[in-house]
């Protein structure tokens, strides 16, 4: 792909002092300043064979190492001196690094500031590992799964609840009052991770230590592979979006098994309308179906761009090549990323049988309670709740189905977004983390640069006679969100279906004053028999259940009852920031929310459990 030389990538105004243009018709008598708005940021015949857009690329990338760097230099400071001469270094190689990408005169010399940024990236990465290498929930379950795995144990339906005693391991809750204790992920993380404890000796009495090594090896081995893959100039936005920024490090701290299926995809997306070109899939798309396939065997969230990019080939491809020829095409690149999926899980499928499939499908169905920065937060923070968040996940699956048939009918337009539009769709989901979006932004970025919009200007889209104008295009695009649109009012406009009241709250002496017990008076207003679970959140997050000490196991409608709760935690809890502090019960089948705030000094009376 050429890249044009000398052309900024926004008009960046230099002058300090504001600039005066007289209203005159002698325009160099008039200026205030030297230079137009027009000239600033445009190379000059003075030798420059680096493009300002480059440089500006280059010093973005420095700037993102720097960022949250303090936070982690702080906690390296009480582990290890050495480790903190090692972020001092990093400090002093940032504002060495931003100086040359200022100055230097020629390509080549540039291309060398470009690669010892990523490498100064790398080391800040390890160093931040080496200060927090333990994992997070995911994490932990792969390195339990990884230990099973080379146990000769089975590894889908089992149960690992010593996981979840680990620090910094928290449990997914689910409506049902329980929680989600086995391995629900495809098997790839786990075997990449047996593997490290075996090539690494070392780590093999620290399962954990290799989860959290294996995604962070993951990530650097794309952050280079981005790299190399993209065109010259762009190379320092890779090294951004993969290391700099507290962002993908961290999740690749914790051991999540996405950053692999991230590293696997970029190959997949870089310059992806070429696959089949000319009706072949040769070499290089053979390696992408492949690596797409080892991706899907890696984490779910890569299923999800799957049949974006299908839709995308056969459309580029169609514009070529007849119809049935397309399909085969098609078919046999699908044909492939299946067979890679299905040869990883082969020895699952065998010796696991249905467990695998619901190992696997586990994040799909196992009705986890709600958290995100999606939707969802209007019933979780804005309202009291909700009687049908059941329609949160029929929104989800009908705004997919919309975005996919909007893709197929609209790829001239949608195409180069192909690889964004499969992560809107959790926007809308009741599990909307964030997580979800941030471990996929590099394969924006890795299409955004190498997949140029005229790619898709004679990509087949079908002809609807009635669509002639771009106005009824757009109203007909509009009527496949409409069942979306209807579902989520649907969600967010049925009231929650208990009525809570707190009578009382029992608390510990003063000197650890934590609420342990609550009693709380409960009315069904709905017309189902409820089986209430109950928690409390003092932020973002939930507590573990607490539990039913008495009333009703099912509350039928229009029953009221009195319920008294007790901790699942025996400190008992606190008011969080600001006085957040709620009661939540949740139900399943149907699920739903309902809550209702704790005061922040609560009349409550110091008892002992």
């Amino acid at each position: 792909m050429k890249i044009e030389r000398g052309r900024p990538l926004a008009p960046i105004c230099c002058c300090v002092l504001p600039c005066t243009v007289a209203a005159s018709t002698d325009r160099g008598a008039s200026r205030g300043c030297d230079l137009t708005a027009e000239e600033i940021g445009q190379d000059r015949p003075t030798g420059d064979d680096v493009p300002t857009w480059h440089r500006a690329i280059a010093l973005l990338a420095v700037i993102s190492i720097l960022i949250g760097t303090r936070l982690i230099w702080t906690d390296s400071v009480a582990l290890s001196p050495a480790i903190t001469l090692v972020f001092m270094a990093c400090y002093g190689g940032v504002l060495v690094l931003a100086i040359l990408a200022l100055v230097v005169a020629t390509g080549r010399v540039m291309l060398g500031v470009d690669a010892a940024i990523l490498v100064l990236a790398i080391v800040h990465v390890l160093a931040a590992y080496v200060v927090h290498p333990l994992p997070g929930d995911e994490g932990a379950l792969t390195a339990r799964a990884a230990s099973s795995l080379l146990g000769g144990q089975h590894v889908y339906g089992v149960a690992y609840p010593e996981v979840f005693t680990q620090p910094g391991v928290g449990l997914t809750k689910t409506m049902d009052g329980g929680g989600d204790y086995t391995y629900a992920y495809p098997p790839l993380a786990a075997i990449l991770t047996a593997l490290t404890m075996k090539v690494v000796p070392v780590l093999g009495d620290y399962p954990n230590l290799a989860a959290t090594a294996m995604t962070t090896g993951a990530l650097i081995a794309g952050a280079v592979l981005l790299w190399l893959l993209l065109p010259r100039g762009w190379q320092s936005a890779a090294t951004t979006v993969m290391l700099g920024y507290p962002l993908l490090p961290p999740y690749a701290a914790l051991g999540y098994p996405a950053v692999v299926a991230m590293a696997l995809l970029i190959p997949v997306v870089v310059a992806w309308p070429t696959t089949g070109a000319g009706g072949r899939i040769r070499r290089g798309g053979v390696v992408r179906a492949i690596l797409l396939g080892t991706a899907c065997a890696a984490h779910q969230l890569a299923w999800f761009l799957v049949p974006f990019l299908l839709v995308g080939v056969f459309a580029v491809r169609r514009a070529e090549l007849p119809a049935r020829r397309a399909l085969l095409v098609v078919g046999a690149f699908a044909g492939l990323a299946a067979a890679a999926f299905l040869a990883l899980n082969l020895y699952f499928i065998v010796r696991d049988r249905e467990q695998w499939l619901i190992g696997i499908l586990t994040p799909m169905i196992q009705h986890a309670v709600p958290h995100g920065q999606g939707l969802i937060d209007i019933s979780y923070y804005l309202v009291q709740g909700s009687g049908a968040l059941d329609f949160y996940s029929y929104a989800t699956l009908l705004f997919a189905a919309a975005l996919l048939v909007a893709s197929v009918v609209f790829i001239r337009t949608l195409g180069p977004a192909l690889t964004v539009l499969p992560w809107a769709v959790f926007y809308l989901s009741i599990r909307s983390q964030d997580g979800y979006y941030l471990l996929m932004t590099p394969l924006w970025l890795a299409a955004a640069v190498t997949v140029a919009r005229g790619m898709f200007a004679t990509a087949w889209q079908p002809r609807l006679p009635r669509l002639s104008t771009s106005r009824r295009r757009v109203a007909a695009g509009g009527l496949l969100f409409v069942p979306t649109v209807l579902c989520l009012a649907v969600a967010i406009g049925t009231p929650a279906p208990l009525r809570m009241q707190i009578l009382s709250a029992d608390a510990h002496a003063a000197n650890n004053r934590g609420v342990w017990r609550l009693q709380v008076r409960v009315e069904n207003q709905s017309r189902n028999g409820l089986v209430p679970n109950f928690a409390v959140s003092a932020n973002q997050s939930m507590s573990g259940y607490w539990r039913k000490q008495d009333g009703p196991p099912v509350l039928a409608p229009n029953q009221t009852a009195t319920y008294t709760l007790v901790a699942a935690n025996p400190r008992g809890y606190n008011p969080g920031a600001y006085g957040f502090w709620k009661l939540r019960a949740v139900t399943d089948r149907p699920q739903t929310l309902s809550t209702v705030a704790i005061p922040t000094s609560p009349a409550a009376r110091v008892a002992s459990p």
